[in-house]
Order: C-alpha cells, then structure tokens, then sequence
C-alpha cells in the first residue's frame, strides 16, 4: 500500500495572477505570511530547475528542516513551481500553480502529494494529522491573498 497523499488547498485572491506569483516565489518573504516557516534559497537563483530550498517549519529553535529542489518553473502563464521535497522526514512533492480568473483576480493552488514517513504508522496518523495541517496552510493562504490584495491596491492606486 502506497504511503504517498495528497493534500490541495485553492485560494482566490483579488489581484493578478503575476501579483501572487511574485508573492509565492519570493523564498525568503514566504515567512511574512507562511505559519512558522521560514524558506531560503540554499543555491541557484529560486526561479529556475536546479535551485534549491531549504525551509524550517517550527517555532524557535524547535522544527523541521525541509530542503527542496525545484524541478518544474514556468511562469507567464502557466505558472507553476514544482518542488521537490529531498529531507529525511518530508519527502514528496509540492506543487504551486497560479491561474488568472479574470481581470484582477486570480486563483492559487498549493498541491503537495507527500510521501508519508513511518509506513504504516505513518498511514494511520494521516487521518488525524491532515485536518491540522491543512488548516495551518489555508491560514496561510488566507494571509498570503490579504498580503496580495493590499500591494496590488497600493499600485493601482499610484
């Protein structure tokens, strides 16, 4: 039996979709918005395959080291980021994808299909784990669009 899930959290923001992908894509800002996280570009530029992560989910000194490569970038539509997750605990993928719905608004997509670590523990703590988790990443995202919408009003309104 496959340990491997997925997990998908959409979130539509008022802004353009070339707004939230210059949000989503810059590394390091991530922890303005991300639940206590914070991401750096280990090597590479961060906008193209090859470049590698490394994000640390936690509080204080407490978390969990979470390196990335990134093996899929395009951007301009369609924008996509896949990354994929290399540590010895998170392992799997992640995927970022951003559509343009309409004039000034745009839908974010977050996808990660994780390889679950600890076999069959791991399987029967999915369940209890994934409510959590999930709601952790939709207060994100929720903070990540509020952050989108004001910069996207700052510059319409210049």
């Amino acid at each position: 039996m496959s340990a491997r899930r997925e997990l998908v959290v959409p979130v539509d923001v008022d802004a353009p979709a070339e707004v939230v992908w210059a949000m989503i894509t810059d590394w390091e800002g991530q922890g303005d918005w991300m639940l206590g996280t914070r991401v750096q570009v280990t090597e590479g530029d961060g906008r193209s395959v090859g470049s590698t992560l490394r994000a640390v989910t936690g509080v204080g000194p407490l978390g969990v080291a979470d390196p990335m490569e990134i093996v899929e970038y395009a951007e301009g539509g369609p924008w996509r980021c896949v990354v994929r997750h290399t540590g010895h605990l998170v392992k799997g993928d992640g995927v970022f994808e951003v559509v343009e719905l309409g004039p000034g608004r745009s839908r974010f997509r977050w996808s990660e299909l994780l390889d679950l670590p600890l076999g069959a523990l791991g399987r029967a703590g999915w369940p209890l784990v994934r409510p959590a988790f999930r709601a952790g990443v939709a207060y994100s995202l929720r903070r990540m669009a509020r952050l989108c919408e004001a910069s996207y009003r700052g510059q319409r309104d210049r």
